[in-house]
């Protein structure tokens, strides 16, 4: 049988089991039981089968052990711009977890989420035989967008799919609150705000939660400034907020918005703090490192990632979930040297 088998392979070109089991001196049984990562083989046999595997080129057929068992051990991902940092963060920890889980993962971006374009991307996700599907960015798509059995587990971050799905979002509305609670408290009037994109959901709660926070407290509401996601868009707001003189304090959608903003304020001869407060919205790293460092609200978009991969994990073993099923992501502000009262 063996030789049989050894004769198919040295015919295709492609190497067997056996061969593998031949190479690392253990019986084809066990070879089999490593290609289909059964728990019950010693971690040294398992090493030594991993590097025979290597060493030979060999592929298991990972559609025949999918059949057997019933999982294909890979999660879908749909996201819309994975360039963005928070995107970006949110898949690492979507690789992170499904690694850990034994999971592969089949990214797809879709740069238009509200249109066919969604639907054919988790069409094709599907097709190419997956256990679940996370949803990291799909800007403002609805759940007519999507086109998934409806026995597939699914999760979704900050989208206006949440509600409808399993979700892991940021307590984003505490955190605005937290942000423009203060710049009120420093003794400042009022507070401006440059926005995200209008077609992410992200952007328009943080600055309804914005003007929600002002009209509570009695402030004026100024006019917003729009804005993207890039430093560029903070940079043109900056350089019209700047020339306004009553601008004493500015929220910004994203920490990137705030760089772009504080170098424009700079350029126009406005002080931060000193004339100007800022504060971002995403904590990303580099803000701590900016001149002046940047008050910014931190989220953790890895535990993002990581809790959406759980919430598959848990509807795979127990079945589909609905969108009662949220986790909410606490926000923190973090103070740091961009924010003072007014002079």
């Amino acid at each position: 049988m063996a030789e049989a088998t050894s004769r198919r392979r040295r015919a295709s070109g492609a190497p067997s089991l056996v061969d593998v089991a031949r190479l690392a001196g253990v019986s084809p049984q066990t070879a089999s039981r490593v290609s289909a990562g059964a728990p019950n083989v010693r971690a040294e046999t398992r090493q030594r089968v991993e590097r025979a595997m290597a060493q030979l080129g060999y592929a298991p057929n990972r559609a025949a052990q999918a059949l057997r068992r019933g999982s294909f051990k890979t999660i879908g991902v749909l996201t819309q711009q994975i360039q963005r940092t928070g995107e970006a963060l949110t898949t690492a920890g979507v690789l992170e977890a499904a690694t850990a889980a034994g999971y592969a993962v089949n990214l797809t971006q879709v740069a238009q989420p509200e249109s066919q374009e969604l639907r054919e991307a988790s069409h094709r996700l599907v097709n190419q035989a997956i256990d679940g599907l996370v949803v990291v960015q799909a800007g403002r798509a609805g759940r007519e967008h999507l086109a998934l059995p409806p026995t597939m587990p699914v999760a979704v971050s900050d989208s206006t799919l949440v509600g409808h799905y399993p979700s892991a979002s940021a307590d984003q509305a505490q955190g605005v609150r937290d942000a423009v609670g203060h710049l009120l408290a420093l003794g400042h009037r009022t507070v401006h705000h440059v926005t995200g994109p209008q077609g992410s959901q992200s952007a328009l709660i943080r600055s309804a939660t914005w003007a929600a926070c002002l009209r509570e407290a009695g402030a004026i509401v100024p006019e917003p400034v729009p804005g993207d996601w890039e430093a560029a868009a903070g940079y043109a707001a900056g350089q019209r907020l700047a020339a306004n003189p009553q601008v004493t304090a500015v929220f910004c959608a994203n920490d990137e918005v705030a760089l772009g903003l504080i170098r424009a304020m700079h350029e126009q001869g406005r002080r931060v703090p000193d004339d100007v407060s800022v504060v971002g919205f995403d904590g990303l790293a580099l803000g701590e490192y900016s001149f002046p460092p940047l008050t910014t609200v931190r989220l953790d978009f890895k535990r993002h990632g990581r809790e959406m991969v759980g919430l598959i994990l848990e509807q795979a073993e127990h079945g589909p979930l609905d969108g009662s099923r949220s986790i909410t992501i606490p926000a923190e502000l973090t103070l740091r040297a961009s924010t003072a009262p007014p002079r």
